[in-house]
């Protein structure tokens, strides 16, 4: 078969390594900047001020206030915080809490954003924004928004929380499974997929094992980074807006419900795309059914597997199906409310990931402790 496809490589600089944070200035320098606001989660507060008293009088402040799905209130306050202090751009330390909002900061100031990525959620490699408004999670892409450079340094994820580790890698591989079967997938980037999901499916088990053991983390950072490129090149599918309306609906953690949501919006779409399929299967050792394999994955490493654990109610199902049915999207397999509703009713209540999820209408038997 003839292929025909177009690839274009986004403008980014990446520095990977164990030391790499060192080297910040030197990235700074790069691109010009002299006057840099350090944006961080309260969480990794104590980490964003050591950057900053890293890159002494380069940075004009320390924003600790990011937090999931970039509300538009917190958006439009750190965009006021840059313009107060005069900053010429933003140091993003963290995971896609703080390089959402500093993308929110560029789209609105055009400041160019350096990424210090803590986690492995990819945020850092696409030019993709969110921000969530009365409950509503909006995404758009835009140039401008995309990090100028990316400093992975795997010192800083050992401390990253074991159950946190495994969730933000699910969620990773989640971006490479859609970039799989993305309308606009291209060999190079089904390449970078599969070897991502490779590293990730290969490091966290050795991290659950071991939380300090610095070649997993080194492998993980290094697939999440192949992961968020394909992200960043492909267009997003049934899974990402599956998990855009919860998180912007009902406020779910992000990278635990990209990790129950996974398996059954891969399940569902594995009839129609069996080049994927082959790649996953090859990524995943062999296996027969990578979407089955995925949910297993994350009952082996603890991670959750029903959105009821994760706080949503039975019935915030159906507003869920229709917020994500709302508008179209490219998605392999044709989908309707019904098949929307089947998929959310099994990850609700962990059921075993199935291509045609049984749903009319009946109540599904209650997760155990739901």
């Amino acid at each position: 078969m003839t292929r025909k496809f177009v690839y274009e490589a986004l403008p980014m600089r990446v520095r990977f390594g164990a030391g790499s944070l060192s080297t910040l200035p030197e990235e700074l320098d790069q691109i010009g900047l002299r006057r840099v606001l350090v944006l961080c989660s309260p969480e990794q507060e104590a980490t964003g001020r050591q950057v900053a008293e890293a890159l002494g009088d380069r940075s004009v402040g320390v924003l600790a206030e990011a937090v999931m799905h970039v509300p538009n209130e917190v958006a439009q306050r750190a965009s006021d915080e840059a313009a107060r202090v005069g900053a010429d751009g933003c140091v993003a330390v963290g995971g896609g809490s703080a390089i959402g909002l500093g993308k929110a900061i560029a789209l609105k100031h055009g400041l160019p954003i350096v990424a210090v990525p803590t986690t492995y959620a990819g945020s850092e490699m696409t030019p993709v924004w969110g921000l969530t408004t009365d409950g509503r999670k909006e995404t758009g892409r835009d140039p401008r928004v995309l990090p100028r450079s990316v400093v992975y340094d795997p010192q800083l994820t050992a401390t990253l929380p074991v159950p946190m580790s495994v969730t933000s890698g699910i969620n990773a591989i989640a971006h490479a499974v859609e970039a799989l079967y993305a309308p606009d997938a291209t060999p190079i980037i089904s390449l970078m997929a599969e070897e991502g999901v490779r590293a990730l499916a290969t490091a966290l088990p050795a991290i659950v094992a071991d939380g300090s053991d610095r070649e997993a983390r080194s492998n993980a950072l290094y697939g999440s980074w192949l992961c968020g490129a394909c992200l960043g090149a492909t267009t997003m599918s049934l899974h990402h807006k599956l998990c855009h309306a919860l998180g912007g609906t009902l406020n779910l953690p992000h990278a635990q419900t990209h990790t129950v949501v996974l398996p059954h919006a891969l399940a569902f779409n594995q009839p129609a795309v069996p080049d994927a399929v082959a790649a996953l299967s090859r990524a995943l050792g062999g296996v027969e059914d990578p979407a089955d394999r995925l949910w297993e994955i994350a009952g082996e490493l603890g991670a959750p597997r029903t959105l009821a654990e994760l706080g949503m109610k039975e019935e915030d199902i159906p507003r869920i199906a229709e917020e994500a049915t709302s508008r179209s999207y490219g998605n392999p397999r044709p989908i309707a409310y019904d098949d929307v509703t089947g998929i959310l009713y099994a990850a609700w209540g962990g059921q075993r990931p199935s291509a045609n999820p049984v749903w009319a209408g009946q109540k599904q038997n209650s997760p155990a402790g739901a």
